[in-house]
């Protein structure tokens, strides 16, 4: 082992479905539900779960704005997710460089 510090993995972000959750979330401000359940091509009760446990650890938030119709939930990372997925990224490609 070197006395070199190496970017950790994050356990949460690093499950694939979180990890592309986060990936795209990281390109928008925010996005519908369905849009991420497209996205990610499983059924609802997967994506609520992925993003329940984003939510619980304070990576994203899940907003529901009312209004006419049907109510739609909405989730965007938060500054604390977006530099949990940004350290993260930092940690997959020194793993990669072999460091």
């Amino acid at each position: 082992m070197t006395a070199q510090t190496q970017p950790e993995l994050n356990e949460v972000i690093h499950a694939p479905n979180r990890l592309r959750i986060c990936a795209f979330l990281s390109t928008v401000d925010r996005a519908e539900f369905s849009v991420i359940r497209d996205m990610l091509g499983v059924a609802d009760s997967v994506t609520s779960k992925q993003l329940k446990v984003l939510e619980e650890v304070g990576y994203v938030k899940l907003s529901k704005p009312t209004g006419k119709g049907r109510v739609k939930t909405w989730a965007g990372l938060t500054s604390a997710g977006r530099q949990a997925y940004e350290a993260h990224v930092a940690a997959l490609k020194a793993l990669i460089a072999g460091g």
